[in-house]
């Protein structure tokens, strides 16, 4: 496995990708250089290993199937986001539907509480709890700004939203999980 810092740049992967004799390679490359990146930005939202590489699986298969058309008018790395955060949502969604449990009760909360090593008591695992407690949107830019550091002008291209309403989404997404840690 190539070491990140030895992949080319992602102008170069699209330009690679964009040509057959090259395009198995420039994927190869491109997975390894954001693969790790977006499989914790859906397992964050996902909780579950399993279904994390499902819908990994699905964002990949969507890059290979549309990236030679990426025309590069926003960076890879948001277009990547946006492809795996619409997926991911997109599996919520469709697992929501398929659960009998009530919308209102936090399927991805209780599956916490079921992973491996999960200790209640743990700072990580109340943060967690928290950030699954959170409202669907409020919980993605959440993800994106605490954990990706995403700046909010990348997050309006990923989530097609103004700057303003992801500010005070993630504004009160922080009050919310600052009071469940409070109060847990």
């Amino acid at each position: 496995m190539a070491n990140t810092a030895d992949l080319i740049d992602d102008h170069a992967l699209v330009t690679l990708f964009k040509e057959e004799r090259t395009r198995e390679r420039a994927f190869t490359q491109l997975v390894q250089k954001y693969q790790e990146r977006i499989y914790w930005h859906i397992r964050r939202m996902v909780v579950e290993h399993e279904d994390t590489n499902d819908v990994l699986q699905n964002v990949f298969i969507k890059v290979w199937r549309n990236l030679g058309e990426f025309r590069e008018e926003s960076n890879l790395y948001t277009w990547l986001y946006r492809i795996a955060t619409n997926e991911t949502l997109t599996w919520i969604a469709s697992k929501k539907k398929r659960s009998t449990v009530s919308i209102e009760d936090n399927v991805f909360a209780e599956k916490l509480v079921e992973q491996k090593g999960f200790d209640a008591n743990k700072i990580e695992w109340k943060l967690q709890q928290a950030i699954q407690a959170l409202p669907e949107k409020q919980r993605v830019v959440f993800n994106l700004r605490y954990y990706d550091e995403m700046p909010y002008e990348e997050m309006s291209s990923v989530l097609d939203t103004s700057v303003g309403a992801l500010k005070a989404s993630y504004h009160h997404a922080v009050k919310k999980v600052e009071a469940y840690m409070i109060n847990s």
